[in-house]
């Protein structure tokens, strides 16, 4: 199972959109991580404009892990969004709030489920995302500052607990499917939440931030840079000047290329263990192995590292400036890219159903083919562009609406006889 979302612009407003209103950057950002998603789940032999021997390989390693972290956070932006953006809700808000989440949280986990069932070489990230929705109330009430604070312990002392919880007391087991358990889902899956939830936080933090503004704009676009440099040169500097690479060497190289242990004298043979360890640190799924502490050095995707967190959130936060910049100027040049994002769920879904049958039509053999991802991104956006101009809201997403809606109404008709309090339905604010 492999891991892994006309020509004409528009005149430039006179100013960032209200900040009550519906933000398009959050919505291009969130289209970019899903068609990051489709990248590693078709692969770089599915591409055609970029083929192996090209280019494909760098934008796979670009987006490998970023885009699920990006989705991610995202996910914790729309969180914030969905109770009180700047100000988080409170009483009878929140309660309709919860119960919509809840009642979101339970359907994707249900869908997540029945898309794992298809057998599609992904791991499907939907039944973790419901999971980090439950996990993320009860930090809904909380501003930014104390919001980016959980997000930063989560991020340096989130790797080391993982270590330790998974050297002596959940060691990982052989994958069957994306979820299957309980410690899988906080520690040893494709999407631990011990790593996730601090994407998600973070992704809160920036939903209670006032987005339509130009200085938080450009505060986030810098803290977005140094995140990356921090993540990238820190773990260069615990590698490779500070020796942490070739004490990895030493402690993995020897299981990784079924040679003796003890040193290696031979400089071919050295090298060939080295380059097993740095292959290793580009393959990881999820988490670090836990035979040396010098792994949580390492700042790769989908390693769950502080220095992978670092890069990934800043990543992140430089992706979501320049989308939002880019849809307040090109506002109609970005349509379709906006309408993949206001739909993710639907166009996640889809690529999964299309997938399938791909495979199942080349009987699971040679269903690789040159502009297979091109063919699912323009089929992505066309979807979306007409379904959008067309009906409005995307169907799985109307759907879950008008579910986590009947929810709540059904909840507020109980109250009078449960609490003596007055019914109504509450209101969680524009949808993120």
């Amino acid at each position: 199972m492999t891991q892994n979302q006309s020509g004409e612009t528009s005149a430039a407003p006179a100013g960032p959109s209200s900040g009550r209103g519906r933000i398009d950057g959050i919505d291009a950002a969130r289209a970019l991580a899903v068609f990051g998603m489709f990248v590693v789940h078709l692969g770089v032999e599915s591409m055609g404009l970029l083929s192996p021997e090209g280019y494909a390989w760098d934008v796979h390693g670009v987006v490998r892990g970023n885009s699920s972290a990006l989705f991610a956070l995202l996910a914790g932006t729309s969180l914030a969004m969905m109770t009180g953006r700047t100000d988080p809700v409170g009483g009878d808000r929140l309660r309709g709030a919860a119960v919509r989440i809840l009642t979101r949280a339970a359907l994707i986990g249900v869908l997540g489920l029945v898309l794992d069932l298809m057998g599609v070489p992904v791991a499907i990230i939907l039944t973790y995302y419901a999971g980090f929705f439950v996990l993320a109330l009860p930090l809904v009430k909380l501003r930014s500052g104390a919001l980016w604070t959980v997000a930063g312990a989560l991020a340096v002392l989130g790797p080391p607990l993982s270590f330790l919880l998974r050297d002596n007391v959940f060691p990982p087991s052989p994958r069957t499917s994306s979820l299957s358990s309980l410690s899988e889902f906080l520690l040893t899956g494709y999407y631990p939440a011990i790593t996730f939830m601090a994407f998600v936080t973070a992704g809160m933090a920036l939903g209670r931030l006032d987005l339509a503004a130009t200085a938080v704009r450009l505060r986030l676009l810098a803290s977005g840079a140094a995140l990356l440099l921090l993540g990238h040169l820190g773990s260069w500097a615990l590698l490779e000047p500070m020796g942490g690479m070739d004490r990895l060497v030493r402690a993995s190289g020897p299981a990784l290329t079924g040679l003796p242990s003890g040193e290696v004298t031979d400089e071919a043979t050295a090298a060939l263990v080295r380059a097993a360890v740095v292959e290793e640190t580009q393959s990881l799924s999820g988490q670090v192995p836990t035979d040396s502490w010098w792994w949580l050095a390492v700042g790769t995707p989908h390693t769950g590292t502080t220095f992978e967190i670092a890069e990934a959130v800043g990543q992140g936060l430089v992706v979501l400036v320049v989308c939002m910049f880019l849809c307040d100027r090109f506002r109609v040049l970005m349509y379709p890219l906006t309408s993949v994002g206001r739909m993710p769920l639907t166009v996640y879904t889809g690529h999964i159903l299309a997938l399938a049958m791909v495979i199942a039509a080349s009987g699971g053999i040679g269903w690789h083919q040159p502009w297979l991802l091109e063919g699912f991104v323009l089929g992505a956006l066309v979807f979306a562009t007409l379904w959008r101009l067309t009906a409005g809201r995307g169907p799985a997403e109307l759907l879950l609406g008008e579910a986590a809606d009947g929810m709540v109404a059904l909840v507020e008709e109980r109250r009078p006889a449960a609490d003596g309090g007055p019914p109504g339905r509450p209101s969680d604010g524009p949808p993120a």
